[in-house]
């Protein structure tokens, strides 16, 4: 048995565990790809707490939906609320909503009104140090003798001077949301809305869990519009984001994969007349999906959906090797057998496949998660792919001469009226007016680095975010103040100084408001100083309490039973007790706690505008353990940043191709490199001329040219008399397919996808232009 024999049946063995895995994770694991877009951004690996601030503040949002009923009439509203929440009360196992009633309200005070004396507002503190003893009798009998004394809160004895009743209205304003007839209730000039808060019971970001909840939320809202037609419909939440990421990109899966294979199928056709060499090409490009999915799977636990969308672009590529062999194939004589024709390419080939590994492998030095799994997806499907070119097509196809088409010999009798750039007049005009005009059109590039490229959701959704958001006043889970400390006491007291120059920014409306734990439990110093205020300026002989009961004629044992009864509501909240009840469910996102041998906790910020960010994260100057975060400004500037290292990594990727093609093509070596490199400036140029802003998704497209255009020099050298036209066949069929597969990526709905796209594009299309420029007739490759 020969060796190439053994090899082909070692390989076999190999693709049969590939298909073997590949059944075993589809059929009997039944896999799902990854939807969550966040697996995408970058690790913060210098700061762990910043990192994990983020994904609680993200954590807290991604299981709730919040859907918001409305119509010009209350009861319109209610009634079409009634039937959206029946419809989903038919599937408890999927939604989980708290119920709105007397009883709910009254278990959320308990608590609080336990420790009323020591909860205060920054105002009533201040009245408390600045009014006399006659603010406050004035006050309380006021509130004694009121028609209408507000909310009940218990009896007047408990809170005779309205302080808890005071706080408990302050902590209302941190929602616009109000109960009403056991509804939550929110208004703006047109309409009436019913809030619905629900939490998911199933993973948001599980496919499954959004095959069963998107169809159940488009019943509910079909039963709401039932009931009555006028309604309105806002909904949000994450699962509907990762829902329509989901089907957008399994639309551009099968757009770009299917594009891609019938362009081949074509193409092969047109040059071959025959279906044996397509399908050995259809062949190496599965192999190299099997693979690339296989191990991929083992070394990251999971699949990322964009990586398949990636991925399905790797079938332009990953067909070079296959149609460079059979185009030689083609031109060989019947004499030469095809392991011996494999021997002869096999330098060629193996180069071409280091060029573009090398290419893939720029995309995983990015602090991405998902770009390092695209480029170790894309570069395996390359390995495997190429060995099966090796191991498989020369016993396959045998010594046999494949047939070619007319378009063939019409297409490689261009080669020979192609222009040659040589050392003359002509070739000096072409490269100045290259270069004038390169620089004009580079100089016109800007810069775009904004996160929010790598996802663009349905306009819709948008629309209701942003509606829902002005609606409910509520804070962005991406701008906060992170607030850090050695002790739970010492946050909360950086929080209360924080909070003292946030009011300021309330007043200059700013901000509307902000959300801390420490509204709802101050710090033990604050809530000592106090208790020790109250009992000084409410509480002491001579004091408001005892003219209160002067002029409402009580004797001295009703004195001491207020007085004891408010001391008794005087003791410390603590931030535990806080977190065991229902009252703190909404704000818990807000608390970090321990992490990282300290203590951590959010401020969240509502009606926060672009244009107040810069006067607003100065509120952190000089406050010790607070700062701000802007999560999208933060990982913009990463990208920035990493445009701008790639940038210079393409360029030493250009001095490591050379090093490894010089000790072949020697002084020619400039040759294989130059079309790639004319051809990616000019792609730059004409970007430019564009009025296209340049993005790292640009930058890391070029990089993949420099493996794929390589490949098209390599293929031109290693033939370089222009009477052979076997490599300017392989040139022109692996350009069209890749223009085709990455072509076909332009037209994804997904700004980054888009331009990566549109670079390969213009890009491979020059370097087809191109290299036959720098070919030289009758010279050998290796000299």
């Amino acid at each position: 048995m020969t060796r190439s024999r053994q090899f082909a049946l070692l390989w076999a063995m190999v693709v049969c565990l590939l298909l073997g895995h590949n059944a075993y994770l589809w059929l009997v694991k039944r896999i799902v790809p990854d939807t969550d877009i966040m697996a995408l951004l970058p690790v913060q690996e210098r700061d762990p707490v910043l990192q994990q601030s983020f994904l609680h503040m993200v954590d807290a949002a991604q299981q709730r939906v919040v859907v918001l009923v409305g119509a010009a009439d209350w009861q319109d509203a209610k009634r079409a609320a009634d039937a959206y929440s029946a419809t989903l009360d038919a599937r408890k196992d999927l939604f989980e909503a708290t119920p709105i009633n007397d009883q709910t309200q009254a278990d959320w005070l308990s608590l609080f009104q336990q420790h009323r004396l020591t909860l205060l507002t920054a105002q009533q503190e201040a009245q408390l140090r600045e009014q006399p003893s006659q603010f406050w009798l004035d006050g309380a009998l006021a509130k004694l003798y009121a028609p209408f004394g507000g909310p009940k809160l218990g009896s007047w004895q408990e809170d005779p001077f309205g302080l808890f009743s005071g706080w408990v209205q302050e902590r209302a304003q941190e929602t616009p949301v109000r109960p009403r007839d056991g509804h939550l209730f929110v208004a703006d000039d047109q309409r009436q809305y019913v809030l619905l808060p629900l939490t998911l019971k199933v993973p948001a970001l599980s496919m499954t869990a959004q095959e069963s909840v998107l169809p159940l939320l488009k019943q509910a809202g079909d039963a709401a519009r039932k009931a009555v037609p006028q309604m309105e419909l806002i909904e949000a939440g994450v699962i509907l984001h990762a829902a329509a990421a989901s089907a957008q990109a399994s639309g551009e899966v099968s757009t770009i994969g299917i594009g891609s294979l019938l362009g081949i199928i074509l193409l092969m056709w047109f040059a071959f007349h025959s279906f044996k060499p397509i399908s050995l090409i259809l062949l190496s490009i599965g192999i190299g999906c099997l693979g690339a999915l296989s191990v991929c799977w083992l070394l990251f636990g999971r699949v990322h959906l964009l990586t398949l969308v990636f991925g399905a672009s790797l079938i332009g590529v990953a067909q070079d090797y296959g149609i460079y062999f059979l185009c030689n194939r083609l031109a060989a004589d019947e004499k030469i057998d095809s392991p011996a024709l494999l021997k002869r390419l096999l330098p060629g080939l193996s180069l071409t496949l280091l060029a573009a590994v090398i290419g893939y492998m720029g995309l995983a030095l990015t602090p991405f998660p998902g770009l390092r799994q695209m480029a170790v997806f894309s570069a395996l499907g390359l390995v495997f792919a190429w060995m099966t070119v090796v191991f498989w097509f020369p016993a396959l196809i045998g010594g046999r001469t494949l047939k070619s088409g007319a378009l063939v010999r019409v297409y490689g009798t261009a080669l020979q009226r192609w222009p040659q750039l040589r050392m003359n007049r002509a070739t000096l005009v072409a490269a100045v007016v290259f270069v004038l005009a390169a620089g004009y059109g580079v100089s016109r590039l800007g810069a775009n680095d904004d996160i929010r490229l790598l996802q663009t959701p349905p306009k819709h959704l948008i629309a209701d975010q942003i509606k829902l958001s002005k609606l409910l006043d509520a804070p962005t889970p991406v701008q906060y103040f992170l607030v850090r400390g050695a002790s739970s006491e010492t946050v909360l007291q950086r929080e209360e100084a924080l909070k003292a120059r946030l009011d300021k920014l309330i007043a200059a409306h700013r901000i509307s408001g902000y959300q801390a734990m420490s509204n709802w439990v101050p710090s033990a110093r604050t809530q000592a100083a106090r208790r020790a205020l109250i009992e000084e300026k409410l509480l002491n002989d001579g004091g408001p309490l005892q003219g209160l009961a002067k002029q409402t004629g009580e004797d001295a044992q009703w004195i001491a039973a207020t007085r004891n009864g408010l001391l008794a509501a005087a003791a410390p909240l603590t931030l535990d007790d806080f977190l065991k009840t229902p009252a703190s469910d909404p704000w818990r996102h807000l608390w970090l706690g321990g992490i990282d041998g300290g203590y951590a906790s959010i401020v969240a910020l509502r009606g926060l505008e672009s244009k107040s960010v810069a006067e607003v994260l100065l509120a952190a100057n000089g406050l010790q353990g607070v700062q701000w975060v802007d999560k999208v400004a933060e990982i913009s500037s990463v990208l920035g940043r990493y445009r701008q290292y790639m940038s210079w990594v393409a360029l030493g990727a250009y001095a490591v191709v050379f090093a490894l093609l010089f000790p072949r093509y020697r002084r020619k070596t400039w040759r294989v490199l130059a079309p790639t490199a004319f051809a990616s400036i000019a792609t730059l140029a004409l970007l430019g001329y564009g009025a296209q802003n340049l993005q790292l998704f640009h930058v890391l497209a070029l990089m993949l040219l420099l493996g794929v255009g390589v490949d098209y020099g390599i293929f031109m050298q290693e033939h370089p008399d222009r009477r052979d036209h076997t490599p300017w066949l392989a040139v022109g069929m692996s350009a069209a397919n890749t223009i085709l597969s990455f072509g076909l990526l332009g037209l994804s709905k997904t700004p980054a996808l888009q331009a990566f796209g549109l670079t390969m594009l213009l890009g491979t299309a020059l370097v087809w232009i191109i290299v036959p420029c720098f070919g030289s007739i009758n010279e050998s490759s290796h000299d």
